[in-house]
């Protein structure tokens, strides 16, 4: 099976699973929303899936939305919630009231109306509901997910292209203080006292700020979209309203401010709300929006192709379905771990026995990685370890406690993975069983050591010895390289905040090793 199919697969069964609770519910589909209160506690509530989308277009469209512009934002409102739903398993919802998931407001009779006028319809690729985003404003210049989530994918259907559909509005400027910053950089886990200054280092090929340098803190850089997360949760959300900015330190009286001049609203990934609503002013349908903003996915009712794709062959009778066009596969639990001949046993949560063969290529890539890697840190290798591979993002966060973007970990004395499928698309599977191997043989020797040290181990062991130098350099002279703390590896605020330690972490052993030191006396 190559691997557009294993993915496929894998996204088609984790699908299924998630409406399988759904299974002796005929009625419609429900969403768990967990709305914050005051206390910062949730209220859940079980809101039908049109009645969420329609509450959704109340908080999220523009004022005096056109409706072919309200059209496509319900489908891609629709295909967020449907694609995200158990986000937030772990606390008891699927997705929140806030803009980490949608935002959402009383109903109109205008977004029911949409609401209904869409009824169903999601976009795909392949016949699989696929991860979309949108946002306010674009700024003239659509994003690619990387440089929002470092470690994402970058399908061909979320390009960073041009947008003159917006116009570049809203334009924006705000004034933080020294101390705002600073106060914003502390409880972000940088260590430092004060921003003595702070200027655009780099930018991406969207025009947004990829790297700022803030002098007085370590590390001593910071991306623009971790600043606007690092002030949102400190100052406020609606200062820094995008990451295409330019930025100047000014003086206040007897403080020091920095002045942000910038344009667009959000993360700038998908579709511009902005854009959209210009668009269907000026005549254009929601299916032309959508093409425009996601090319190449198809607008389908939600089921049709995935009832298709999972449907037995005619000649046998069919199952019956879990919910209208969902056929209900059989669940079967977990196998049990049983020693396998090569010391590897390769488990997939979900127990699907159509992954035999994905299961013994795994195996078979994790007994030569497991041979290299004993030979090369010169130790016996282990006798057994247990490798599962879980089918969904939300089951490994759920399982293990660890953020996505880790996309593997040791725990329970076996190695966890992200489902195989991503990891391939990815071109990280090797890399990532690699270095959980290696934090499978050194963690214990090295258990009283700082975390770098065992995190630089599998990253300088799993492939970074050849860009150590390129990491190494970003931290000259010497004197600027500061290993990450424990907390910054294990706690860690967001994706971007994981890389920069990662990379420390990986400069840090390797600067030891490169003077001659062997794993064992890292310190």
């Amino acid at each position: 099976m190559n691997t557009r199919w294993v993915c496929l697969a894998v996204l088609l069964c984790s699908v299924v699973a998630l409406l399988a609770s759904q299974a002796q519910d005929t009625g419609p589909l429900q969403v768990r929303v967990g709305f914050e209160r005051a206390d910062g506690s949730r209220q859940i509530q079980n809101i039908p899936l049109e009645t969420y989308v329609a509450r959704v277009l109340a908080g999220e469209a523009a004022p005096q939305t056109p409706p072919a512009a309200l059209e496509a934002l319900a489908i891609a409102i629709r295909t967020f919630a449907i694609v995200n739903r158990n986000r937030h398993n772990a606390d008891g919802f699927d997705l929140c009231d806030t803009t980490h998931c949608q935002v959402l407001r009383a109903a109109s009779a205008v977004t029911e109306r949409t609401a209904n006028a869409t009824a169903g319809l999601v976009l795909e690729r392949n016949g699989v509901p696929v991860p979309v985003y949108y946002s306010a404003s674009c700024g003239g210049h659509t994003e690619v997910p990387s440089a929002v989530w470092p470690g994402s994918e970058d399908p061909p259907y979320l390009p960073a292209q041009p947008d003159d559909a917006c116009e570049g509005a809203p334009m924006w400027t705000a004034n933080i203080s020294a101390a705002d910053l600073t106060r914003s950089f502390k409880a972000a886990g940088f260590r430092g006292e004060r921003l003595r200054d702070m200027d655009v280092a780099a930018r991406d090929a969207s025009g947004r700020v990829s790297k700022l340098r803030i002098d007085g803190f370590s590390p001593d850089q910071i991306s623009g979209q971790d600043l606007r997360v690092a002030l949102g949760r400190t100052v406020g959300w609606l200062l820094v309203k995008s990451a295409a900015f330019d930025v100047e330190r000014r003086r206040d009286g007897s403080r020091d401010v920095y002045h942000f001049e910038g344009r667009g609203y959000g993360h700038g990934v998908g579709m511009c709300v902005i854009g959209s609503v210009n668009l269907a002013a000026h005549g254009q349908t929601a299916a032309q929006i959508l093409g425009r903003y996601y090319p190449g996915l198809d607008i389908v009712p939600f089921g049709a192709s995935l009832a298709a794709a999972a449907a037995p062959p005619p000649t046998m009778p069919r199952a019956p379905t879990a919910s209208p066009g969902f056929a209900a596969p059989p669940r079967s639990a977990p196998r049990a771990a049983t020693a396998a001949p090569s010391g590897i046993e390769v488990l997939f949560v979900d127990g699907d026995d159509s992954k035999d063969r994905e299961r013994v290529a795994i195996e078979s890539m994790a007994v030569r990685i497991r041979d290299e890697v004993a030979g090369e840190l010169g130790v016996a290798a282990p006798a057994r370890l247990v490798l599962r591979v879980h089918p969904s993002t939300q089951i490994y966060e759920r399982t293990t406690g660890q953020p996505w973007f880790t996309f593997g970990t040791v725990a329970g004395g076996e190695l966890q993975l992200m489902p195989s499928a991503v990891l391939r698309e990815r071109g990280i599977l090797e890399r990532t069983i690699r270095r959980q191997l290696v934090h499978a043989v050194l963690d214990e020797p090295l258990a009283d050591r700082p975390a770098w040290v065992r995190e630089g181990a599998a990253l300088y062991f799993s492939g970074g010895r050849t860009d150590a130098a390129d990491v190494e350099s970003a931290f000259r002279p010497r004197s600027r390289l500061a290993c990450p703390d424990d907390v910054e590896l294990l706690q860690p605020v967001s994706a971007g905040a994981l890389s920069n330690a990662y990379a420390r972490a990986l400069a840090c052993f390797a600067r030891q090793a490169r003077d001659g030191k062997t794993w064992r006396e890292v310190k």
